[in-house]
């Protein structure tokens, strides 16, 4: 092999690597934007998905407080019919009045 030869086919190597580096430099940078892409689609879904969760949270939490409310209001009625009772029965005893039985 002649030395002009030796230099064409180092020369046809030199491009070949080069047009190769050219080609994944540019499939790199598609790879790049796609994943740039796909970062902002999951970013925009997570604070799309943290608002929801805030929302049903928020109307989870006035549930509860309904309920606890309406709870505590059972509780007070309750507890004003347990004390009414147990007054009647007192007195009823007081009164000296056997109990009477309810057929």
């Amino acid at each position: 092999m002649t030395p002009e030869e030796w230099f064409a086919q180092i020369e046809r190597l030199n491009a070949s690597i080069a047009e190769e580096r050219r080609r994944d430099r540019e499939e790199y940078r598609a790879r790049w934007r796609d994943q740039q892409r796909q970062i902002e689609n999951i970013h925009r879904e997570v604070q799309r998905l943290a608002v929801d969760t805030r929302l049903r949270i928020e109307e989870v939490g006035d549930q509860i407080e309904a309920t606890d409310r309406h709870l505590r209001e059972l509780g007070e009625a309750t507890d004003r019919r347990i004390a009414a009772l147990t007054g009647a029965i007192g007195e009823h005893r007081r009164a000296g009045r056997p109990p009477q039985l309810q057929p």
